[in-house]
């Protein structure tokens, strides 16, 4: 409906002003007059302000890209509005965004040809891509004589970004290869870090002399540094199934919500460190994000973290992946181990002497979704046989040496990266 239509209430005032009116006249009652005459003047004051232009409605957002748990505005503006008085808006509410009014059911009074409708605040629960469902907005002239509308208004889309969770860590990275940047590196270099006190030699700068060694043994000595560089680093999302219920930022999270908000809390942290970071997610989507430093690369890793689709690929199906992985990459698996495409990549790059960390993300809780149809007790039975095998797959790559962590948060990892640094610097032994 896109023009003004008479209301009911004006239909209902005509017809009770006529009736009484010819009833007076046929019956001889002035009584009904009297009676006719409120409904008499409604219908003359609706009449009397008939809309004589429509309204244009227009909705926008005031950010179109938000963290999870964050809020934003639906904003409706109507120009044209000087015959219309009043205004209501009925927002439809998609799962995980919260709305106030709850709802999204407001109304309000418009004053001037260019009026503001009343404003709905919208937060958004949980990362993905939202799209804001249909609204249906409706006017009224004064003394609800007419209406205009409802109005249907097309949905909006919001981009909901994973939470930004506070991350820090201080561990080096295992194999630093880079140019600059802030982990400590096996080779000697102009650093800050102290790596010993040797002789001096020709090409020593002699701001590196150590005066108090060097009075004491009668020859000169400088100081010798470690470099510091930067590492890459490559997130492994595995996106093939969502193992857990969520509940949004404030509730329970299931394995990709753990997933997605850990690999955004590395990939912020290492981003701020200067490291060149890398997004590879197995799934549907397959996304894949190229190395890059800068707060624009870390912005399209969080956009493709919240694009992300669950389902089986092909290539996780056969059991073989190809990261594409080179030496001095530190890669980082966040997945609950259900799959046996990850286990098995995660084997071949610990043979081959990548650091490699798993982060387990699979919720403590989490119950197996039974199928309409199906025994309970078979899908519990198959539940319970699918975690032993998990548990093997776990003890196996620990055996290995890939270190498997449950993600708890800030300071998750550190322990492991330190453990890696250290195995690194240590000699290897070599067959020849």
């Amino acid at each position: 409906m896109t023009e003004w239509r008479p209301t009911a209430a004006l239909g209902r005032a005509v017809f009770t002003a006529a009736v009484a009116v010819a009833g007076a006249l046929l019956v001889g009652e002035p009584a009904l007059v009297v009676l006719a005459v409120p409904f008499v003047a409604l219908a003359a004051l609706g009449l009397l302000h008939r809309p004589r232009q429509a309204p244009q409605l227009t909705t926008y957002l005031d950010h179109t890209s938000l963290h999870e748990g964050q809020g934003t505005t639906s904003r409706l503006t109507v120009t044209d509005a000087s015959d219309a008085e009043y205004l209501t808006r009925a927002s439809g509410q998609p799962a995980y965004v919260a709305m106030r009014p709850h709802g999204g059911q407001v109304g309000a009074l418009l004053s001037g040809p260019d009026a503001v409708g009343p404003p709905v605040e919208i937060s958004p629960r949980r990362w993905g891509r939202r799209y804001l469902g249909e609204e249906k907005v409706a006017l009224m002239s004064p003394w609800a004589g007419f209406r205009f509308g409802p109005v249907s208004l097309g949905g909006q889309h919001l981009r909901v970004l994973p939470m930004a969770a506070v991350y820090d860590s201080r561990a080096d990275a295992p194999q630093p290869v880079g140019l600059v940047g802030a982990h400590r590196s096996q080779r000697p270099g102009s650093g800050t870090e102290l790596a010993g006190i040797r002789p001096f030699a020709p090409g020593d700068r002699l701001r590196r002399v150590n005066w108090r060694v060097s009075l004491r043994s009668r020859e000169l000595h400088v100081v010798s540094t470690r470099a510091e560089e930067d590492t890459a680093v490559l997130l492994v999302v595995d996106a093939l199934a969502d193992h857990g219920a969520s509940d949004g930022v404030d509730g329970a999270a299931s394995s990709l919500d753990l997933s997605v908000r850990a690999a955004s809390a590395v990939a912020e942290h290492h981003v701020r460190s200067g490291d060149r970071v890398g997004l590879r997610v197995v799934g549907r989507g397959r996304e894949l994000v190229g190395y890059g430093t800068g707060a624009r690369h870390l912005r399209q890793i969080q956009h493709t973290l919240a694009g992300i689709r669950t389902g089986e690929v092909a290539e996780a199906e056969a059991g073989v992946l190809q990261l594409g992985v080179t030496g001095g990459t530190v890669v980082v698996v966040l997945s609950p181990m259900l799959a046996e495409s990850i286990g098995a990549v995660a084997a071949a790059l610990t043979r081959r002497g990548v650091p490699i960390l798993v982060v387990d993300t699979l919720p403590g809780d989490v119950r197996p979704g039974v199928a309409p149809g199906t025994d309970p007790d078979l899908a519990s039975l198959a539940w319970r046989m699918r975690s032993l095998e998990r548990t093997v797959v776990l003890q196996r790559l620990a055996a290995l040496g890939c270190p498997v962590v449950p993600w708890r948060g800030p300071g998750t990892i550190d322990d492991v990266l330190r453990r890696l640094a250290r195995r690194a610097a240590q000699p290897r032994v070599v067959a020849r």
